[in-house]
């Protein structure tokens, strides 16, 4: 169990790297591009520390993260993965209502990419992921996401406050 437990460290901590990279990505394409790595990273560490439903969200993000970077991701393989996510999440949930954050965090989060090609508005819903996604990943003890998350959550609301403030001058 403990050496489970460090492999899914090292790849929460790797998909933490992906996840700040894509913060500070002016574009979409780039922004998706390292989300696509931090789901990647996600899927390995959510295996070996026994996140059910955070893998399923995961493989699921993973799909839903390519399909938005190759500009694919339609009204209608959006609903059919909404659904896919929460259905199937409930069903993989091992962790009672903390697994059900990471189903929260995903629909919130594939509705804001298939509804914005804005990137300060895909900040404010990172945010909100990222909150959801710190509570799961304490509980899990996947530390170095924990960090990452909330500490994303404070730099992306900073990058967020900064970019607006340009557009006010």
């Amino acid at each position: 169990m403990q050496t489970y437990l460090i492999i899914g460290n090292i790849f929460s901590l790797l998909s933490a790297i992906c996840i700040a990279v894509s913060a500070v990505k002016k574009s979409k394409k780039d922004f998706m591009y390292w989300q696509i790595g931090d789901t990647f990273f996600g899927i390995i560490a959510n295996i070996a520390l026994y996140a059910y439903a955070a893998l399923v969200i995961s493989i699921i993000c993973f799909i839903r993260n390519i399909l938005s970077f190759m500009d694919k991701l339609t009204q209608k393989i959006t609903v059919i993965l909404l659904i896919i996510s929460v259905v199937v999440g409930l069903y993989a949930n091992n962790l009672g209502v903390i697994g059900w954050l990471p189903i929260i965090a995903s629909a919130s989060y594939t509705i804001c990419i298939y509804m914005t090609k804005n990137e300060q508005q895909m900040r404010y819903a990172l945010i909100i992921n990222m909150a959801l996604w710190f509570i799961h990943n304490l509980y899990v003890q996947a530390y170095p996401s924990a960090v990452a998350n909330i500490v994303l959550c404070f730099w992306t609301a900073y990058q967020a406050y900064k970019n607006l403030r340009k557009f006010q001058k």
